[in-house]
């Protein structure tokens, strides 16, 4: 049963909120994913924080005219499902890292930066560790030469203890 006018209109200013948050958007069709497996990849997605779901490709279309976004339109075709996220990485690693483990799942297309990228593009934007994973290097590189300086002074305060005894 299709979506009358209302419902239509509904999903498309759904959908447009979620392209106004959005980062990325990346796209891949799922023709043969069972449920059991189309479950536990909205899990996954879930956790990342990344909005993911199966739409009419028109009403998709409709959402992302007039954003960054709109050059994605042409890539929109087949049984599609679309992963959004404010975090520019998140959307592309979990599909992506999905689609390694199950050959049903086939990336097709994604748009970053108003960018529109093909398969390898998505699958370059997803190996870029995501902001997390960044930021816990950022700290273990700021805090490694303070923790030398502290090893490296107490070894200096450890040979003048004997050297005044």
């Amino acid at each position: 049963m299709g979506l009358n006018l209302d419902e239509k209109k509904a999903v498309v200013a759904e959908v447009s909120a979620q392209v106004a948050a959005s980062q990325t958007i990346v796209v891949a069709e799922y023709s043969g994913l069972q449920v059991g497996h189309l479950t536990k990849l909205r899990a996954q997605a879930r956790k990342s924080g990344v909005y993911l779901r199966v739409l009419k490709n028109t009403l998709v279309r409709r959402a992302v005219e007039g954003s960054s976004f709109a050059g994605l339109a042409g890539k929109m075709s087949g049984p599609l499902i679309y992963g959004m996220s404010a975090d520019p990485v998140a959307a592309a690693k979990v599909l992506n890292d999905f689609a390694k483990t199950n050959d049903k799942l086939v990336l097709k297309a994604g748009s970053y930066a108003g960018k529109v990228l093909d398969k390898a593009g998505v699958q370059a934007l997803a190996s870029i560790p995501s902001r997390e994973e960044l930021l816990a290097k950022l700290a273990y590189v700021m805090k490694a030469p303070v923790s030398g300086f502290a090893v490296a002074l107490g070894a200096l305060a450890k040979q003048r203890e004997p050297a005044a005894a």
